[in-house]
């Protein structure tokens, strides 16, 4: 099992390097790069594909590691990104971009919206210096449910611009440029921040008292948790909109492979989550009409989702 541990995450790297390289080869034209002059290739390859193909990856593996966290911090399976209001603000910020200035900063308006989504869950959760995961989960589920009506109703006003924002709302990388990529770059180091949490959230998996006597600082953990979580998927959903399930999905399945230990857990969600969400970009582009990627991961993570419900109730 210990060998397993290391093996997994090694094989998750190389398999990811294969996937760059086998994704930007595939494209929805059926024409071999062979039969194309080099001048065309270039500009396929290097201004098509790869942006494409290099911000699924970014936008996976952030959403996928912001999960482990995620479920790290609320000790449940079932927790992912998006589980305390975070996409519901940042789709609302969006939106408010595509109808009153036709889609200008829609990334800025869609970042501070997740970020502002979420802090507001957490000072609402906020009691005498304290906040417990249960407040922060239920205040999470109505500020969701309360930036998603307001989302309705704009959707309802919007008129022409109903069908961008529904297209948006599926999320996917049909238009993304270099700029988007240099944008998802930020969510490296972000990445990074929560790796070297990760004994953090090994010690508060056993307990908050636990924590505490040990000499974690469970209170400034969360905080920190929440506003990097909240960073990575603002990031994600302004370059991307909104993809479910990313982080939901990896970290479990990652989580089996190769144990609790967030040390080896967070690089490996990391690797899977862009190697899924790569593969997945992949698959709508070959498609004969090409559709929005959240409904290819919606479609899978939806039973999935359904899966842990059962099973953690049949236990």
């Amino acid at each position: 099992m210990h060998v397993r541990r290391w093996i997994t995450p090694v094989f998750l790297g190389i398999f990811l390097l294969l996937s760059i390289v086998l994704s930007t080869a595939i494209g929805a034209s059926g024409l071999s790069l062979l039969d194309l002059d080099p001048d065309t290739v270039r500009m396929l390859l290097f201004d098509v594909r790869l942006p494409r193909v290099l911000a699924a990856l970014l936008v996976g593996a952030g959403l996928a590691v912001a999960g482990a966290a995620m479920q790290g911090l609320f000790k449940n399976a079932m927790a992912d990104p998006y589980i305390i209001g975070t996409s519901s603000g940042g789709a609302l910020g969006a939106s408010l971009s595509i109808v009153f200035l036709m889609g200008f900063g829609l990334p800025v308006f869609a970042f501070v919206g997740a970020t502002a989504s979420t802090m507001l869950v957490y000072l609402i959760s906020r009691r005498k210096g304290r906040v417990t995961v249960e407040t922060l989960l239920l205040s999470g589920i109505a500020v969701s449910m309360f930036l998603s009506a307001v989302l309705s109703f704009i959707m309802y006003i919007s008129g022409n611009s109903l069908h961008q924002i529904m297209f948006w709302l599926m999320g996917g990388f049909w238009n993304v440029s270099w700029s988007d990529v240099w944008t998802g770059l930020l969510l490296l180091p972000a990445c990074l921040v929560l790796f070297l949490c990760a004994r953090d959230l090994n010690v508060i998996s056993i307990g908050e008292e636990d924590a505490l006597h040990l000499g974690v600082d469970v209170e400034k953990l969360k905080l920190g948790l929440l506003l990097i979580s909240s960073f990575i998927t603002g990031i994600a959903v302004s370059v991307a909109g909104s993809i479910g399930f990313i982080g939901l999905i990896v970290p479990h399945l990652m989580r089996i492979l190769v144990g609790p230990d967030h040390r080896i857990l967070i690089p490996s969600a990391m690797m899977a989550g862009a190697a899924l969400l790569v593969w997945a970009d992949t698959l709508v582009r070959i498609l004969p009409t090409e559709i929005p990627v959240g409904i290819v991961t919606s479609f899978f993570g939806a039973p999935f989702f359904i899966y842990l419900l059962r099973s953690r109730t049949c236990t």
